[in-house]
């Protein structure tokens, strides 16, 4: 059994346990070469364990896992985000490492803080060449996994004022990769005073990344 699996498998048992335990999981921050700043929303991903913690009793720590896409340690973590503005370039090894930690169960998260489209959809085609980003509709699980967004991804900040839109990359029929499209729910993720968000906007973005995880973890 790989280490992803076995992380879910103590997820599931903590849960039916229902004991109060030491956080056992993290989320991971993906660290990338190309310059871009893959280290955006510090306080994003701490918000969103809390809120998962108290939404769907789980138990992440939220002194979240910084990870190289090359380093074995990915396979650590079951749920991996990425995010950043700038310019993203995986090496051939780093792209192999990521394909193979997705195929052993893993699942990344990636979050377009504004700017990221143009270079995400290449290096995503390193990973997996022989497929494509797909738009899910709005009835797909993701979008109803714990609360219910009738509509898909909700709309957090303007960017080009385009619809926010979410995209999947399956690979032998699971969603492997979420990407979160002209939304930027990670901004909505950080402290109140770094965006001056709305509560509604900081709560429905909140909820979406619930649902993401919740996903991520049963899927």
């Amino acid at each position: 059994m790989n280490k992803i699996l076995l992380f879910l498998c103590f997820f599931a048992v903590a849960a039916l346990a229902n004991a109060p335990i030491k956080p056992a999981l993290k989320l991971g921050l993906l660290k990338y070469n190309g310059g871009g700043d893959w280290y955006a929303n510090p306080t994003a991903l701490p918000n969103l364990s809390r809120f998962c913690n108290k939404e769907l009793h789980t138990n992440f720590d939220p002194d979240y896992a910084t990870v190289d896409v090359a380093s074995p340690e990915i396979f650590n973590y079951a749920f991996i985000h990425l995010t950043g503005h700038g310019n993203i370039v995986f090496s051939n090894a780093e792209a192999l490492n990521l394909r193979t930690y997705l195929q052993s169960g893993g699942f990344l998260h990636i979050d377009d803080n504004y700017g990221l489209d143009p270079f995400v959809r290449p290096a995503l085609k390193m990973v997996f060449p022989e497929t494509e980003l797909v738009e899910l509709p709005f009835n797909h699980e993701i979008y109803h996994s714990h609360f219910d967004f009738k509509n898909g991804l909700p709309k957090i900040h303007k960017h080009d004022d385009k619809p926010a839109q979410g995209f999947g990359l399956f690979w032998e029929g699971r969603l492997v990769v979420f990407y979160s499209y002209e939304t930027d729910l990670g901004d909505g993720w950080e402290d109140i005073d770094v965006h001056n968000d709305t509560e509604e906007q900081r709560t429905r973005a909140l909820q979406m990344g619930a649902n993401i995880i919740k996903y991520a973890f049963e899927n």
